[in-house]
């Protein structure tokens, strides 16, 4: 069986070369610039959407009983 220990110090020397590396600089500026992309798109959050869907659920209800009468 495999020991941990090796399996544990193997990933804190990758990260820590990682972290000193220019990967670590793309990563960032990888985020910053899809953060910046999303920035400028109209999106809505999971619970502004969710908020809205329940709005329109009780609207069309609402239709609903004002075309039976």
């Amino acid at each position: 069986m495999l020991n941990a220990k090796l399996f544990e110090d193997m990933s804190a020397k990758l990260n820590d070369l990682v972290a000193n590396s220019p990967a670590k600089d793309f990563e960032k500026n990888a985020r910053a610039l899809l953060a910046q992309g999303f920035a400028k798109l109209d999106l809505v959050s999971r619970e502004e959407y969710e908020v809205l869907t329940m709005r329109l659920d009780k609207l069309e209800a609402r239709l609903a009983e004002l075309e039976k009468k």
